[in-house]
């Protein structure tokens, strides 16, 4: 099937949101303030979406698909199936792939690591089919093993034709999804090398490359991640940033030039630094509870610490606390059975619950046990 090469779109535009949200971790950012076809902007821990605009709208995601490609590269090196000092050759087929890439003539080697310079930095896309076709033999395995990760994610709106992002029928994604799989590639912290990276080299310095992503140069606490422009999908960002703790991923899909996919995305990181902050309170000691027909009359409790929780700027005195705990539990009691809770809610809103165990294990009471128990107290005088 024809594949349609990469387009850059050109231009430049600012755009300023407004901030603002309700109760729950929604914001209330108007949709129409966006000129991107979608967008989203999530917040990494909890996954919480705190604005929207057609986000599960299946469309051209262009090179953002190599989101995807790398994820599963991470994991390959993370599990130890392959190594950054690991050579890859290139076949006829990902050196023929055109777009944007690092020109690789059949048979050329590199390595792993160069590699993911010219796929992260430069966007190549003959690396990144190199790459797949390094690890699952063919660009057409490693597509199937992208659409089955993607399936584990959760990503209902994808497909995946290639591994690079080319314009291709059916190959489609959605702003919901890019965050996705954007939130599980950032988990793997190697792959920060490179998306911070602004300017390297291949082939001992002969070929250099200059990122895609100008946010790193620009923007307070960017992490990276992924750009990517064809004539079908406009301009695309997936945009990474940590501030105070709070990592973001805003997605902008479909923008009319690559100034405002950098402006639009930037200013999505910026309405979520300012209206939101993850907080993680410190659990009150729950105490213990009385034993009926235990060995023991009451066993003392224990509680997870709390995640983090994203919250509103400037709520954090609103937190409230709630034990809730039976009178009193039968014996025997073990350490696995959850036996109340403690719930936090800000306002009418229930942010975690967390389960309450029972920190020790204590017997029901026997006539044995009280027995051989008498005997050892009587030994004792």
């Amino acid at each position: 099937m024809k594949r349609v090469g990469r387009k850059v779109l050109g231009g430049l535009m600012a755009l300023a949101l407004l901030g603002g949200a309700g109760s729950l971790p929604v914001s209330a950012v108007s949709a129409d303030e966006l000129t991107a076809k979608a967008a989203v902007l999530m917040e990494e821990g909890t996954g919480q979406v705190l604005f929207q605009k057609n986000a599960h709208e299946a469309r051209p995601i262009a090179s953002v698909t190599k989101v995807m490609t790398l994820l599963l590269i991470m994991e390959e090196i993370d599990s130890g199936r392959l190594s950054l000092t690991d050579t890859v050759t290139a076949s006829a087929h990902a050196a023929g792939m055109g777009g944007s890439d690092i020109w690789l003539k059949e048979g050329e080697t590199m390595t792993v690591d160069d590699m993911l310079k010219a796929v992260v930095i430069m966007s190549a896309n003959d690396a990144a089919v190199a790459l797949g076709e390094k690890i699952a033999g063919s660009e057409e395995a490693f597509v199937q093993r992208m659409n089955e990760r993607a399936k584990e994610l959760g990503m209902n709106d994808t497909v995946f034709k290639n591994c690079c992002g080319l314009d291709e029928e059916g190959h489609v994604s959605s702003a919901y999804d890019v965050a996705l799989m954007s939130r599980e590639l950032i988990r793997h912290e190697t792959i920060f090398r490179y998306t911070t990276t602004w300017m390297d080299s291949v082939r001992d310095g002969a070929t250099q490359l200059v990122n895609t992503n100008r946010l790193i140069r620009t923007y307070t606490g960017i992490t990276g991640l992924k750009t990517g422009t064809t004539s079908q999908a406009g301009s695309c960002i997936t945009a990474t940033a940590q501030r105070d703790g709070m990592t973001l991923i805003a997605v902008v899909l479909g923008a009319e030039t690559s100034a405002l996919r950098f402006s639009e995305a930037a200013t999505l990181l910026d309405t979520g630094f300012a209206g939101w902050s993850t907080v993680q309170p410190e659990i009150a000691d729950v105490g213990s509870l009385p034993v009926t027909g235990g060995m023991e009359s009451e066993v003392a409790l224990k509680v997870e610490a709390c995640p983090p929780l994203l919250i509103e700027k400037g709520r954090d005195e609103e937190l409230k606390q709630t034990v809730n705990l039976p009178e009193s539990i039968p014996a025997p009691v073990d350490t696995k059975t959850i036996l109340g809770s403690v719930t936090i809610t800000l306002g009418e809103t229930e942010l975690v619950s967390l389960p309450v165990y029972a920190a020790r294990e204590i017997e029901a009471v026997s006539w044995d046990k009280i027995f051989f128990l008498l005997l050892e107290n009587l030994g004792t005088f």
